[in-house]
């Protein structure tokens, strides 16, 4: 190879590579500008979601430019501490994007998922929150959602304790209160009521939760509900947390 073709690969190198670190910015920044439009209240979530899209494919095209320059100036140091830098901001965008992809092929387009389809816990304490928000309804969205989510999650049902109503409440109250993120909004144990609510990491979504305590025979049945405020689906999101809810209960009742 000639001096001047070495000088033209190299050239040709560089410049790649710079793609690749202004598309991993590119996928980072608009990543955080999503967050913080949603958080700060500035952009509306359509365009968040938009944003989070340029993010994924900025990310990608910046994975296949990386590995292009790499493919090319492989034998140079510097090269190889560029692309470096530039993989370090592509995993940290994939390390939010995709497991979002992957999520939403598999989660039904629904954010309200319930133990109880046919008389759904009622949503009251965040009422306020959420009309002050603009959020969906909460009422629930019946036949077509049950069928969705029977179809996607059998396994969340109703849990059955040996426990009058008012030591039910009381081990529910306290495993609620031991669950990660979760903020107590209410409780009403005449009405056998909890509710509660958890935000997201990133876009500090927020959905909201209700635990329903009644006497089921000699015993007690202790539904729970938990929907979002914004989008049509979840990502799985809402369903996760009534399963680790559902587990935490069962492990505590022993």
């Amino acid at each position: 190879m000639t001096a001047t073709e070495t000088t033209k690969r190299g050239t040709w190198s560089k410049r790649i590579s710079s793609i690749a670190i202004l598309l991993a910015a590119l996928s980072l920044l608009a990543l955080a500008a999503a967050a913080l439009g949603w958080r700060s209240g500035l952009l509306p979530l359509r365009i968040d979601f938009e944003l989070l899209a340029l993010a994924a494919i900025a990310a990608v095209l910046g994975g296949v430019t990386a590995a292009i320059a790499l493919a090319v100036w492989r034998w140079r140091l510097g090269g190889l501490r560029i692309l470096l830098l530039a993989g370090a901001f592509l995993l940290g965008a994939g390390f939010v994007l995709l497991p979002l992809k992957l999520t939403m092929r598999h989660a039904p387009p629904i954010h309200d998922i319930t133990t109880d389809t046919t008389d759904s816990p009622a949503i009251i304490a965040a009422l306020p929150a959420r009309q002050a928000e603009h959020a969906a309804t909460a009422a629930y969205g019946g036949p077509a959602t049950a069928a969705q989510q029977r179809a996607a999650y059998p396994d969340i049902v109703p849990v059955i304790l040996p426990l009058s109503p008012p030591k039910a409440f009381d081990l529910a109250l306290a495993t609620a209160r031991g669950m990660p993120r979760w903020n107590i909004t209410a409780t009403d144990p005449a009405a056998g009521r909890i509710e509660a609510s958890e935000a997201s990491f990133w876009f500090g979504f927020v959905d909201d939760i209700v635990i329903r305590v009644a006497a089921d025979g000699a015993g007690s049945r202790i539904d729970i509900r938990s929907l979002s405020r914004q989008g049509k689906g979840d990502l799985g999101v809402n369903a996760a947390r009534v399963r680790a809810y559902i587990a935490a209960l069962k492990k505590a009742a022993g």
